[in-house]
């Protein structure tokens, strides 16, 4: 089993902390409201949200994916940071045992953030994970933001 990791930033003109709740800490709401043609439900289905949890992501009919399991392994609010795996679900699909994420928010000079993220493929096999493969997935990641920063912008007074 091969482990293939791979870093991304995105910058926002939103406050950290208001980036983190959206996206982390009450992602299970907001994201389904935010992006109902994509996301039919977030379920918590073990624990309280907190490290050890698990939530099922259960995708809308048009999604090529019907589900996906995440495991919460570190929320840390005050450091705006979290880590959680991809344990089960149709995007690992035969080659990938899972995929482990840590995000962080920092705060930038303008008053947004910078949102590092880094994500760990845990392979099956000899299975080699490359860049390029993984583009349309990154872009996903990258439209959710975009549209929870967009949502944010227009609504300033939620998670302030």
């Amino acid at each position: 089993m091969g482990v293939t990791t791979f870093t991304h930033d995105y910058l926002s003109p939103i406050a950290p902390s208001r980036m983190f709740k959206a996206l982390i800490t009450d992602s299970r709401t907001l994201l389904p409201k935010l992006l109902p043609q994509f996301i039919k439900d977030v379920n918590l289905i073990q624990g309280d949200g907190e490290a050890g949890s698990i939530e099922q992501v259960n995708f809308a009919e048009a999604s090529p994916f019907k589900y996906l399991k995440n495991r919460i392994d570190e929320l840390d609010n005050d450091n705006l940071a979290c880590k959680y795996t991809m344990i089960e679900g149709d995007p690992l699909g035969n080659k990938l045992e899972s995929i482990a994420y840590e995000v962080k928010f920092e705060a930038t000079s303008d008053g947004g953030c910078l949102c590092k993220m880094t994500s760990k493929y845990n392979a099956i096999g000899e299975f080699e994970v490359k860049e390029e493969e993984l583009k349309e997935g990154r872009e996903s990641s990258i439209g959710i933001y975009r549209v929870v920063e967009a949502y944010l912008l227009e609504n300033p007074q939620v998670y302030a």
